[in-house]
């Protein structure tokens, strides 16, 4: 295996690798893929795409978002559908401990099809709050309360370990509280920083060591620091790594985000989350563009501590993943779908 120093996350053009993917795919700052819709056609073509990545480099990571409900890329051909965070918080309201089986039981579905098709990683759980004005968030959230949230993340977490996944929680601190969307607009939240961290910045604390990584807002907080939470040293740094503790990796949210593009050009806002402390960036929708990123970064002479490298290798999935038909008859599993189809009524894959 190679030593592993990519700091960029990119897509790749189609549903099969071109020369100039693969050409990107070897650069020595590449680390990782994420894929959506566009890349999926079949189980069988996913298995086929993500073994050609991992043949091209094998310390690449292969990612997702694949949350469930309106954010899962993949839907058919046999991945199971899974419902929106929030029917795990209507489910806690009637039966606390039933809703926390029911997290486990979907983070071991999710993760487990997932690595069937030789995809290490989903960019879940949603940590945010659920206020009921957010455009973006909504029924992503578990729940209003930051209690709930992190018990159910803690649930849904051990179900994706269980499947030798790790976890992402997004988005730090907090995109719950505001309405506007970052995918098209800059959101700016007014709060202090004595509300954000009571409230919306809680779960991470409690999740502590069980949280594998983060993701920051793409999200102006002006009372603690004038950048976006994901271009900040204050929020990285100073509150997230010092002040709470976080010893995981962090990802940035993609950077062709309309809240992302406030500061610059694309290679001028990597290289600032990188230096306000992100391990890796995520370039997504413009495989062209990733090559300006890439050879920005490599420019620049960015260096790559071993605590970097360290943290995103721990992202890979652990554990020789089940092949579909296995997985099919695995009792685990079986048990897992069967109780999200008791308790959310998820119903079997098409």
């Amino acid at each position: 295996m190679k030593k592993f120093s990519g700091r960029v996350m990119l897509d790749i053009t189609g549903k099969t690798l071109t020369r100039d993917d693969a050409r990107r795919l070897n650069h020595p700052l590449t680390g990782g893929v994420i894929l959506f819709t566009r890349h999926f056609r079949s189980r069988a073509q996913l298995a086929s795409l993500t073994e050609s990545i991992h043949a091209i480099r094998d310390d690449l990571l292969i990612a997702v978002d694949h949350e469930g409900g309106r954010v899962q890329r993949f839907r058919t051909d046999g991945f199971t559908v899974l419902p929106a965070m929030s029917k795990l918080g209507e489910l806690w309201e009637s039966d606390v401990l039933l809703a926390t089986k029911a997290a486990t039981a979907l983070g071991f579905v999710l993760a487990g099809e997932l690595r069937a098709c030789g995809v290490d990683f989903s960019f879940t759980p949603v940590l945010d709050l659920d206020y009921g004005n957010s455009q973006v968030i909504g029924d992503r959230a578990f729940h209003r309360d930051p209690r709930v949230v992190a018990m159910l993340a803690r649930s849904l977490n051990h179900g994706l370990l269980l499947a030798g996944m790790a976890n992402c929680g997004k988005h730090f601190p907090g995109h719950g509280f505001v309405q506007a969307d970052s995918h098209v607009a800059l959101p700016v939240d007014h709060r202090s920083l004595d509300e954000i961290l009571a409230d919306d910045a809680k779960p991470y604390d409690w999740l502590d060591l069980s949280l594998a990584s983060v993701m920051p807002a793409h999200v102006i907080y002006p009372k603690v620091d004038a950048n976006p939470a994901g271009f900040s040293k204050v929020w990285l740094q100073d509150i997230l790594r010092d002040k709470l503790g976080f010893c995981g990796a962090i990802f940035s949210d993609d950077l062709s985000m309309q809240a992302a593009r406030q500061g610059g050009t694309m290679e001028q806002t990597a290289l600032a989350a990188l230096k306000a402390g992100c391990d890796m960036v995520l370039v997504c929708n413009h495989p062209e563009k990733a090559d300006i990123v890439l050879n920005t970064l490599r420019d620049a002479h960015l260096k790559t501590s071993k605590a970097t490298r360290t943290r995103i290798r721990r992202m890979r999935a652990h554990g020789k993943a089940l092949h579909w038909d296995a997985l099919m008859k695995d009792a685990m599993y079986r048990k897992a779908r069967a109780l999200l189809t008791q308790t959310l009524g998820v119903q079997p894959a098409a």
